[in-house]
């Protein structure tokens, strides 16, 4: 992960912390444990919130302590948050930091860049290749 000390953090709640990275861009720190729908919804609104503030499109993720979104999480990111959220502005770009372990189960096309709707994101096991990807994007 980026180093964190130091980064203004921009808001926490059980879901995990978002911080504000210098270089444009914002980095969730999810924690582990289980997750209420609505404080993960409020976490995605800060998020919003944060995002629109500096005008950016850019976020680094670490999944590497999440659990599997829900049924009900999963749904509420691509029929809401990524439809409605995002329909006014730019591709959101998000770098995601997964555990190498579950890196190596998925099939080969996910270790490419995708692309949902309005959002590309790549899967990464080390942190400094996801931020350099991120620059690489400006």
């Amino acid at each position: 992960m980026p180093q964190l000390t130091g980064l203004p953090l921009y808001f926490e709640n059980p879901i995990g912390r978002l911080y504000e990275h210098p270089d444009g861009y914002a980095i969730i720190a999810y924690n582990s444990g289980p997750r209420q729908l609505a404080t993960f919804q409020a976490f995605l609104q800060h998020l919003e919130n944060l995002l629109r503030r500096h005008g950016w499109h850019k976020v680094l993720a670490d999944h590497r302590q999440l659990a599997p979104f829900t049924e009900e999480e999963h749904t509420f990111l691509h029929e809401h948050w990524l439809q409605t959220a995002h329909a006014i502005q730019q591709q959101m770009l998000t770098a995601v930091l997964i555990p190498a372990e579950r890196l190596a189960q998925l099939p080969a096309k996910q270790h490419q860049t995708v692309h949902v709707g309005t959002l590309t994101y790549h899967l990464f096991t080390d942190a400094a290749a996801a931020a350099a990807w991120l620059h690489f994007l400006a």
